[in-house]
């Protein structure tokens, strides 16, 4: 099992993408899900895709400037997971504050780890509230680039 609580030790280059299209917000959620597809913590691919469907149906995790965090505890994955997306345009996403959405963190745990998921989904909030690291995150080239802003935002915040 992964103890880690930094969010930077749960994403790699291959569960990042930069850039992706925007467009509907099934189709940039399903995307953002897709990330995940092979993750060895992951026993069934679809039932992880319909409990982020479910828990979205629930309440719309745009939460805010131009961030959505979708997330689900799901009894079809062994350890958390993570997944990150940047958008080439807007997506609609019926975030709180009525903006739109070019940032996605897809966070999915484990359905027995409920403090872990709160701690980790306060942390992505608590990363991704500061304007700079968003429009860092928005101009990274690439999936490395992107990591190491993580890595580096984290760093700072322990500091």
């Amino acid at each position: 099992m992964n103890g880690s609580l930094s969010i930077s030790d749960l994403l790699t280059p291959d569960t990042i993408r930069v850039g992706m299209p925007g467009g509907e917000k099934r189709d940039v959620l399903n995307a953002v899900i897709d990330l995940l597809e092979g993750e060895e913590a992951v026993t069934d691919f679809g039932r992880v895709r319909r409990d982020v469907f479910a828990r979205e149906q629930q309440m719309s995790t745009g939460v805010g400037m131009g961030l959505a965090l979708p997330h689900a505890r799901s009894a079809a994955v062994t350890d958390t997971l993570a997944a990150f997306a940047t958008t080439s345009s807007d997506v609609p996403f019926g975030a709180m504050d009525g903006q739109p959405v070019r940032m996605l963190f897809l966070l999915v745990g484990p359905e027995n780890e409920r403090g872990r998921h709160i701690h980790l989904l306060g942390r992505i909030s608590r990363l991704m509230n500061r304007a700079a690291f968003r429009k860092s995150l928005l101009a990274a080239a690439t999936p490395d680039e992107a990591l190491t802003l993580f890595r580096n935002a984290e760093a700072e915040f322990a500091a």
